[in-house]
Parts: structure tokens; sequence; C-alpha cells
């Protein structure tokens, strides 16, 4: 009776996430491509979620050094990271495809590793996995270019970057998920060794899913002789406004996110039941505002839509400081994710403007670097600095960056004006 309650869930998700792939086919007249990234995507990016619910709980049960239990966490960003130029190169030279195909093994290889890790207890191979997890995302993050890029109509860019953005949210949700069903039928180890066999189950069905993804062409031969040098491109205000935009919200998110299990289950004793619920949260409100933000986008601006995410990002840290209740927890990781998607999509939205059509790989690579190098260096901090200041040392250490989210914010708002005036 008990593994049927664990597994209605899981099962509702999975209808209501097929259900929304047939509207998106059926109704919003996107590219076949959109409806295959939608349904790959978020079975290879459980790896994420499953490894921010669980990844430090396990690794704290096997380092000696409590400080150390975010390290397999920040290695897995790290390994993002290092993988991100790689991706993009791979993109053009193979096509979105194969490239991500090949990228997906990672996820296979490194969750195989992770559960032999947590049966045989070895720290040292669990950060191996983590490391080869994150090698993965770098692929998952390309597929957001592979929808721009599949879409005809300028107009239709912010419609299936949204769809993509929201496809996060089965991911967040199928992910614990199938982390608390293997902690229902096995024990504990076996049961965490269970999630991570699940990822590289979903991590097959994602390869299999995208050979339908048909590969787009543009002619780069005509245009090559205008490329530009790469100083050229990221002195660009608006190149540094979105990659600013989308590195900072990455990083500050996952610096708080990251701290979050580990300040809740293992220094306050919420249970395990009420952390997922905490993190699926979060991890929603990460990607269901994506319904809307295209229409608010085009109603209100990237600029108010920047001005509002850093907002957010200050009312997370009056949140975070009043308490340590499970809902305190909820409250400011609820918040926590509409600021970054707000911020993320906005820096996204604007990466396209700096770039030409022969530019593309070289400037999305850099983009993802900076965007994960930042998030891999927070995430390396979170366990430090919890564990040697705690929560409130994790929510004060992160105001000035969202005093820059702010400055980025009114740069932005001075740009768009002069450009405007320079336009008349």
């Amino acid at each position: 009776m008990t593994t049927i309650i664990t597994v209605t869930p899981l099962f509702l998700i999975i209808l209501a996430w097929l259900t929304v792939a047939l509207f998106i086919q059926k109704y919003l007249k996107l590219p076949t491509n959109i409806t295959v990234l939608f349904l790959a995507g978020p079975l290879v990016s459980i790896s994420a979620p499953i490894m921010v619910f669980i990844g430090s709980i396990v690794s704290s049960k096997m380092s000696t050094d409590a400080s150390l239990a975010t390290l397999p966490l920040g290695l897995m960003v790290a390994g993002t990271a290092s993988a991100t130029i790689p991706a993009a190169m791979l993109a053009k030279k193979l096509g979105r495809r194969l490239a991500s195909i090949l990228g997906f093994t990672n996820a296979f290889f490194g969750s195989v590793i992770a559960a032999i890790a947590i049966l045989k207890q070895s720290f040292v191979l669990f950060c191996i996995a983590a490391f080869l997890i994150g090698m993965c995302t770098a692929f998952t993050q390309q597929l957001r270019f592979a929808a721009i890029e599949s879409v005809a109509a300028e107009k239709d860019i912010n419609k299936a970057l949204s769809v993509l953005m929201f496809a996060g949210i089965f991911s967040a949700m199928i992910g614990p998920e199938i982390a608390m069903f293997g902690q229902t039928i096995f024990a504990d180890s076996i049961g965490f060794s269970a999630a991570f066999i699940g990822i590289s189950l979903m991590s097959v069905i994602s390869m299999l899913i995208m050979l339908k993804f048909k590969n787009t062409t543009i002619e780069d031969t005509v245009i090559e002789h205008s490329s530009r040098a790469l100083i050229q491109i990221i002195k660009q205000p608006i190149f540094i406004i979105s990659v600013v935009a989308a590195a900072l919200s990455y990083g500050l998110m996952s610096y708080i996110m990251t701290s979050t299990p580990l300040s809740m289950h293992q220094v306050h004793h919420h249970s395990l039941s009420a952390t997922k619920w905490v993190i699926q949260s979060h991890i929603a409100a990460m990607f269901l505002p994506s319904l809307i933000t295209t229409w608010l986008s085009n109603k209100i601006g990237i600029k108010n839509l920047l001005f509002i995410g850093s907002s957010l990002f200050a009312v997370v840290l009056v949140i975070a400081t009043q308490g340590h209740s499970v809902l305190h927890y909820w409250w400011a990781l609820i918040m926590l994710g509409i600021a970054w998607n707000f911020l993320f999509f906005s820096g996204t939205s604007l990466l396209h403007l700096s770039y030409h059509p022969q530019e593309k790989h070289k400037v999305q690579a850099i983009n993802d670097f900076s965007v994960f190098t930042f998030q891999g260096a927070s995430s390396l901090m979170a366990g430090w600095v919890l564990y040697n200041y705690g929560w409130n040392g994790i929510i004060i250490s992160a105001i000035p960056f969202v005093i820059v989210m702010f400055a980025i914010s009114i740069y932005y708002t001075i740009y768009t004006k002069r450009t405007k005036e320079l336009d008349k």
C-alpha cells in the first residue's frame, strides 16, 4: 500500500507532463523540435534536483568533514562549467542532435558511478560521479539555444524559451519523487543508490527522444568574413548586461538552494519529507512563472523584469532572516525561484542581441562558461559558509550580490534610453 501511495504522485506528474507536451504540439503552433526538447529536457535534467535534494545529505554521511558536504554539488557545477565550451563546439561541429546525445551519456555513466559510490560509501567516487553529471548539464543548457534556433519568427523566440524553461518544473517534480520512491522501497543507502539508477534510465530515454530532433541550418559561409573578434563582442553593454544578469541570478540562487537541505535537515532537524517539499516547491517556482514570463516581458519590458527579479531576491533575504521554520524556508525558496526565473529569462533573451548568427556558438559558450563558473564557486562556498557562520551567514553574505543586481538593472535602463536616443 505504501508503495502505491508513493508511486501515485510520480504517475500523475508524468501524465501532466505528457498532456502539456500534447498541448504544445497541437495548439502553440511551434515547430516539432520544441516538443522534442520539452520531452527530452526534463528526463535528463532530473539529476540536478536529485543532487540538490539528497546530494549534500548523502555526502555528509560519507565525508569525515561536515563542511565538505556540498563539495559534490560544487563539483557538479564545476563539471558544467568545464563542459560549456566543448558542448557549444560539439554542437557546431556535429549538430545539436548528436552533440546532445553524446552529452547525455555523461548523466548515464555519472549516475551509475554515483549509485556504486553510495553502496561502497566512497566519497571520492561520489565526487567523480557528481562532476560527470555536471558535464551533462552543460549539454542540457544548450537546449535553450536549440529552441531559439528552431523557431523562424523573431516573435516566437521568447515563447519557445518560455516553453523550454517551463519544462524544468517536471524535472523538479519527477527527480525528488524518484528519490523518495527509492527510500520507500529500499533501506537508507540502497534507497539513495536507487535514485541514481533512476537517473541512468531516464537519461537513456531522453537520448532516444532526441533522435527525433531535426538540426537547424544557418548559412554561415556567406557571412563568415564579418564575424567579429570575441573581445569586441564581450565589450558590448548588451553582452555584459545579459551575462551578469544570468550569472548572478544562477550563482546566488544555487548558493542559497544548495545550503537549504543541509540547513533544514542536518542543522535544524526538519524531516526529509519537509525538505523535499521545500526543494520541489522552489524548483517549481523556478520554472512555473515561464507560463507568463513572455507575456510579462512584452507587457512591462525586460528592464522592469530585471528590477522585479532583483527586488524579489531582496525579499528572499528578508524572509530568510526571520526564522528557521519550514514555512520560513518555503517562502524564501519560493521567492528565490521566481527571482531566478525573471533574471535568468531576461539575461538569456538579451544574449542573442549581442551576436550575429555565425558568432552564436562561441558567444553561447562564453556565456554558459561564465554563468556556471560563478554558480560552481557559489555552490562550493555554500557548505563552508553554512557550517562556519550558519544560515544567517549565508543570507548576509548574499547582500552584496543583490546590490549588484540592482546596479545591472539600472545600467540596462540607462543603456536602452541611450540606444533610443541614438536611433532618433
